[in-house]
């Protein structure tokens, strides 16, 4: 298998309310915005193609999707809202620890729900920000490849401008 390839992001944005639109200036306001505007750039700096950042609600017991990149309506549904423990973002809050997957389409661990299939993507990382878990950030790239532990390091370790 292949490490993460260095690939041009593609710059097509997913639909629905939750989502990032392509330009600066159709970016929600405020912190929505913010969040957006850093998913783009987080997924440029790495390749990525498509994206999610979910934030840990008040209560702490569910995340809510706060900026998407390229993700499907149907997939924006039903991660809209996330429990502790389901899909790869859940799984990451719960463990405070990254899931990984070489490819969304085949995994068998059963860390990927099956509405992930759906994402044109393969190799996806979801990993938590802060202890306790503030937040959860998904990346995904376009080829099936093994993520080692130094790329995972490198991805999720940058986060220094991350303004939630």
């Amino acid at each position: 298998m292949s490490t993460v390839p260095p690939s041009e992001p593609s710059s097509e944005p997913s639909s629905g309310p939750s989502s990032e639109a392509s330009g600066p200036s159709s970016e929600p306001a405020g912190p929505a915005g913010a969040v957006a505007a850093w998913l783009r750039r987080f997924l440029d700096r790495h390749g990525g193609t498509s994206g999610t950042v979910h934030l840990v609600d008040d209560g702490g017991a569910t995340m809510r999707l706060a900026a998407s990149v390229n993700i499907p309506d149907k997939v924006l549904e039903l991660t809209a809202v996330i429990p502790k423990g389901r899909g790869m973002g859940g799984l990451a809050w719960e463990r405070g620890r990254p899931v990984a997957t070489c490819d969304l389409k085949t995994d068998s661990t059963g860390d990927v729900r099956v509405g992930a299939r759906a994402v044109d993507a393969h190799a996806a990382i979801a990993f938590p920000l802060g202890a306790p878990v503030r937040a959860v950030v998904g990346i995904a790239w376009k080829d099936r490849a093994e993520l080692d532990d130094a790329q995972t390091a490198a991805v999720t370790a940058d986060v220094a401008d991350f303004p939630a």
